[in-house]
């Protein structure tokens, strides 16, 4: 599966996670819910540039304004459908500011560092362009069952309503 041996942590072509706990407790930002923290710079920005192109998706729900990640977050958690919606827009935005605020003091790998790939102490994703996207692929075994494990604890927040398959 791994054709290359190391990287280094500069290079922009793949998204690199160590598994761990955030700071605080999320329940709209999907960065947040999940347990992937970036290891290097390229993914660190590469997380944002996501998380701010999730939110930068507008789209109204009972005469509000209501940005992707709160969107999302609906479609993942039923639950959510039956709260006020000036809560879920102030959630979200407290949630922001504090998802960014422990991204940007995560600790990084330095740039000129090296990381094996075929490791199980590294999620990996190599980041291959589909035409449209940016388009995360499980790199290492690491991130294949970390993958699978995601897809059901998503699966049972939605209910099953989640259907990606690998």
């Amino acid at each position: 599966m791994v054709e290359e041996k190391e990287i280094k942590c500069d290079n922009i072509n793949y998204a690199v996670y160590k598994i761990g706990e955030w700071e605080n407790n999320y329940e709209i930002n999907i960065l947040g819910t999940a347990s992937e923290i970036p290891v290097t710079k390229p993914t660190l920005n590469h997380m944002i540039k996501q998380m701010d192109n999730i939110r930068a998706s507008v789209f109204e729900i009972g005469g509000k304004e209501l940005n992707g990640m709160i969107g999302l977050a609906m479609q993942f958690n039923p639950s959510f459908a039956s709260r006020e919606l000036d809560e879920l827009i102030e959630l979200e935005e407290k949630e922001y500011k504090n998802i960014l605020n422990e991204l940007n003091s995560v600790e990084l790998k330095e740039t000129e560092d090296t990381i094996n790939l075929d490791t199980d102490e590294f999620v990996i994703y190599k980041l291959e362009y589909d035409g449209h996207s940016l388009s995360p692929k499980p790199y290492n075994d690491y991130a294949v069952k970390h993958q699978m494990e995601e897809i059901k604890r998503l699966k049972e927040l939605s209910g099953e309503r989640f259907t990606l398959e690998l």
